[in-house]
């Protein structure tokens, strides 16, 4: 793994909370997208080397729905990049790691992204990033 990519955040609402992390950081928010297949709003936020990912629901079924019913708003994920995802995770399952899913998608940020079960992790979500090849940045 090449360094830490972001920390995503749950949270009720993305516009209000978005307003409170450009202050905290004093930056803007330079990207917002919707990830259908995960159901959910995203809003991305840079802070020198750093970067926070907003999430908010989309539907009442979602796992951000379901993880701040369960939690409350707060750190959902750690997000590490590397260089090739499918080999990272072949690497981990045969280190005993279980993920959520068999194959990477399409995720935020023009990345393809998959998740380590928390179970896997000492119940923390960890999702792995490699930034997209085929789409321009």
């Amino acid at each position: 793994m090449e360094k830490i990519e972001h920390i995503g955040i749950a949270v009720k609402d993305i516009v209000s909370a978005g307003k409170l992390y450009e202050k905290l950081l004093d930056t803007v928010i330079y990207k917002i997208e919707n990830v259908d297949s995960e159901c959910v709003k995203t809003a991305f936020l840079q802070s020198g080397p750093n970067k926070i990912e907003l999430l908010e629901a989309t539907a009442n079924d979602s796992p951000i729905t379901r993880f701040i019913e369960k939690r409350g708003e707060g750190i959902h994920h750690i997000a590490f990049d590397v260089e090739d995802i499918e080999a990272e995770m072949q690497r981990l399952k045969q280190e005993g790691f279980v993920f959520l899913s068999d194959k990477p998608k399409p995720g935020a940020d023009n990345k393809l992204v998959c998740f380590i079960h928390p179970k896997s992790t000492n119940g923390v979500l960890i999702e792995l990033c490699q930034t997209r090849k085929d789409m321009p940045m």
